[in-house]
């Protein structure tokens, strides 16, 4: 069997689109927006051209699907946060954010939830360890670790408008 090919096709204004067919003649696609979000589409198997099936999801539901379907590479020196009772999530910004603009250390998430933000992707670039004058921006994702209660009370932080 041959290797999966991917067909790119720029979308002007949009953003760019990727299509798959698959070992069963299935015809997959999906629209990389340029703001971030994915449009996930499935189309028929009786006619490849009609689609059957699209799902929009958000650049930090893109990014947890993407971790679904091809999780990290393993090595012994990587350290394992669940089994130190840790976890690490994904909390994006959006443009409505009361933070969209203001610092992080505004936000007051270490002191009240003892969660950490290791770092901020922002477009294609990764922020490690932002200091706490680190402006915040909408569309920013901020990578969070510490206890469960810990992560989601910084998501209910980050997520009050």
């Amino acid at each position: 069997m041959s290797a999966p090919r991917l067909k790119a096709t720029p979308l002007p204004g949009i953003g760019m689109q990727y299509d798959l067919m698959t070992r069963e003649h299935r015809h997959l696609s999906v629209v990389a927006h340029r703001d971030g979000a994915r449009t996930v589409s499935v189309y028929r198997a009786d006619d490849p051209d009609s689609c059957a099936q699209s799902l929009r999801l958000t650049g930090a539901e893109a990014g947890v699907l993407i971790d679904a379907l091809k999780p990290s590479h393993h090595s012994a020196s990587l350290l394992y946060t669940t089994d130190l009772g840790l976890v690490a999530e994904r909390i994006e910004v959006s443009a409505t954010s009361r933070w969209n603009g203001r610092v992080l250390g505004d936000t007051r998430m270490r002191t009240e939830t003892g969660a950490s933000v290791v770092a901020v992707l922002r477009r294609a670039e990764a922020i490690p360890s932002p200091a706490p004058d680190f402006r915040l921006a909408g569309g920013d994702t901020l990578i969070v670790i510490g206890t469960r209660e810990g992560v989601d009370a910084a998501a209910t932080i980050l997520g009050r408008e």
